[in-house]
């Protein structure tokens, strides 16, 4: 087991950690370490944080989950998304929560969803939850860390979470959380450096054995996309009402239809359920 010394910044592409915070924390820690030389930044990059226990896990709005070892795959991806700009984080959104999706739907044999922006479903349950936090210099989109957290040994869950899932439960067996949480690193990282595979010059490009290249990204993400052509009931503000999901634009929005078509940055609406 590989758990890697700050100080030393001897960085491994797969950290394994017992108990953390945060995995979240630990990622931004190591990507906020001053002094960094261009080589030590380079081997950041495609660099996965797994802990078997998770004590504040970090959601939505600070949300925190604790998790005991064996019951979630939990990490943090770490990646420099050059030369992606902000206004492209839909990009990176798209990446992750199609590689959470995909490995849950391979191993269960049943079809996932993502609920925008990127939580993951099974029918209406939640089985997993994103969240990708940036490092922003000016305009500059420095550093991402992408946490993510897939239920997956669960039984039992905190009475506050209003429809939560497992991979044990819909599949009816256990599942290893660290080979689960490689699998879906190299997933991501294999389709990220395929989307750079134009510019030599990006540490993603130089991933080996890439998967095939995927050249539409959104319309992936628009097939899988939770309840796509069909009513809901959402809230913003005050205001509930019901429309039809379409899809989600180039620029991240959802777009949906109402008596006239609608869209929405993320943050601003939310499901009911």
């Amino acid at each position: 087991m590989a758990q890697q010394n700050q100080d030393n910044l001897q960085f491994s592409r797969f950290i394994e950690l017992e108990s953390i915070d945060s995995t979240n924390n630990y990622a931004l820690d190591l990507v906020r370490a001053k002094n960094l030389t261009d080589r030590q930044s380079a081997t950041l990059h495609g660099c996965t944080v797994f802990a078997h226990e998770q004590r504040e896990g970090k959601g939505q709005r600070g949300k925190r989950r604790a998790s005991a070892a064996g019951e979630k795959a939990q990490m943090s991806l770490i990646l420099t998304p050059h030369p992606l700009k902000l206004h492209r984080q839909v990009v990176l959104s798209a990446i992750v929560g199609l590689a959470g999706r995909d490995v849950m739907a391979e191993k269960s044999g049943k079809e996932f969803y993502i609920k925008w922006p990127n939580d993951i479903y099974f029918q209406d349950r939640k089985a997993g939850g994103i969240l990708i936090e940036n490092i922003i210099s000016g305009n500059d989109w420095k550093w991402a860390v992408a946490g993510i957290g897939l239920n997956i040994n669960q039984t039992e869950f905190d009475p506050a979470l209003p429809n939560p899932v497992s991979l044990k439960q819909i599949a009816g067996r256990e599942f290893d959380c660290l080979e689960l949480a490689r699998e879906l690193s190299i997933g991501f990282f294999n389709t990220f450096g395929n989307y750079f595979l134009g510019n030599a010059s990006h540490p993603a490009s130089r991933i080996p054995n890439p998967a095939p290249r995927t050249p539409h990204l959104l319309s992936e993400y628009n097939k899988h996309l939770y309840k796509r052509g069909q009513k809901v009931k959402l809230k913003k503000d005050n205001r509930v009402f019901e429309a039809v999901i379409k899809e989600v634009a180039e620029n991240g929005q959802l777009i949906v239809e109402t008596a006239i078509e609608e869209r929405f940055d993320f943050g601003e609406i939310g499901f009911i359920i």
